[in-house]
């Protein structure tokens, strides 16, 4: 009698687990992908800053805050493989807008 009601109690706390009304979702997420329109939000890498060109020698224009928000105009690629963004940041008075960063 005992290993019954220790039945009964093992599957009254595991089986609503995989029930829908237990909290399973087995539904794949929806992905949301970034609309061309949304703005990209810079990560405040240590590199965060707009350069004039896409070479790290190139002059910096202004450093980029964390979470910043930039557009994307293009992306270019080095024939070693590193990627460049060229991106314009929100406009402060008498700073640069374009610029180059690493991707």
């Amino acid at each position: 009698m005992a290993w019954r009601w220790i039945w009964v109690l093992g599957f009254a706390l595991i089986a609503p687990a995989g029930l829908p009304a237990g909290g399973a979702d087995w539904r794949t997420p929806e992905l949301r992908r970034r609309q061309s329109g949304d703005p990209l939000l810079s990560e405040g890498s240590c590199d965060g800053v707009l350069r004039t060109s896409p070479h790290h020698r190139a002059p910096c224009l202004r450093p980029l805050s964390a979470g910043a928000p930039l557009r994307l105009l293009r992306v270019w690629q080095q024939p070693e493989g590193e990627r460049w963004l060229h991106v314009e940041a929100a406009a402060d008075a008498g700073s640069a807008r374009r610029g180059w960063l690493v991707g």
